[in-house]
């Protein structure tokens, strides 16, 4: 039986909303949403979250979690849990990010699941189907398509399949100050609505076999993920392959301020 092992990023000197695992959603701190869900999957024998900061280690000691202390250098969560697996006696690290109170237990269940019953598979994530135009063509919405296998095949920001046949690309004559020039183009639809097609948006939980992480978080950036800002990039274009599911479940994560007023009135709708 392989040992899985849920590690948490969480650091505090976030950009956007510094301090933000500590901050209260529904009177408990994000981590703790967060760290008792992840808890909670049947498949976990370790959970623990990996972070610089004492006041975080000391709230996870707090309400009876478990925490390491891990190098403040870090350049991403992936780094931070491959510090902290290595003294894990583990099989399989799921990384559940500590911005995500809604991650469902099913769903660290799931990745689990796809490396133990797929000898092929390096690396395990979720994808959900979404019509939502806004969603499709959001950059910050990552998108994927994988073969028949379920095996992805590429990450993109940008609206994966494009569907030449139904959409159509409009060049604009005055690109929006706001935008700073980046919208030079604007997708339009004709004949349908774009809701009538879908894609399949990124949901950001990932498992790993462990020796997978460890060799992962030594790698250099790829050209693509510098490109993209997408770090699972540099696993496919090594050759890692990268199993993909299904999931009917959403998550949302809390980036800032505003996100976590969200958060308080989606939490009656999850």
């Amino acid at each position: 039986m392989q040992r899985a092992a849920a590690i948490i990023p969480a650091r505090f000197n976030s950009t956007r909303f510094p301090g933000k695992p500590l901050a209260s959603l529904k009177g408990k701190p994000i981590i703790q949403w967060v760290y008792e869900h992840a808890a909670s999957a049947n498949s976990i024998n370790t959970t623990l979250v990996a972070t610089d900061n004492k006041q975080i280690y000391d709230t996870v000691l707090g309400f009876g979690g478990k925490a390491v202390m891990t190098s403040e250098k870090h350049q991403s969560g992936t780094d931070r849990i491959a510090e902290a697996a290595k003294d894990i006696d583990c099989d399989i690290v799921v990384n559940v990010q500590g911005d995500e109170p809604f991650i469902r237990p099913e769903m660290v269940d799931d990745v689990v699941r796809l490396l133990s019953d797929d000898p092929r598979a390096s690396i395990s994530t979720l994808a959900k189907k979404t019509t939502d135009p806004e969603e499709i063509l959001s950059p910050n919405v990552v998108k994927v398509v994988f073969d028949n296998e379920g095996f992805a095949m590429y990450f993109s920001r940008a609206p994966i399949p494009f569907h030449r046949d139904h959409w159509k690309i409009q060049k604009m004559s005055e690109p929006p100050i706001s935008k700073g020039g980046a919208g030079i183009f604007e997708l339009l639809t004709f004949n349908s609505q774009l809701s009538t097609f879908y894609c399949y948006k990124h949901i950001g939980i990932y498992g790993y076999r462990k020796d997978v992480l460890l060799r992962f978080a030594s790698m250099p950036p790829d050209k693509l993920e510098l490109t993209e800002k997408l770090e699972q990039l540099r696993a496919l274009a090594s050759g890692m392959k990268i199993k993909v599911k299904e999931t009917p479940h959403d998550t949302f994560g809390i980036d800032t301020a505003e996100d976590l007023k969200n958060a308080e009135r989606r939490w009656h709708t999850n």
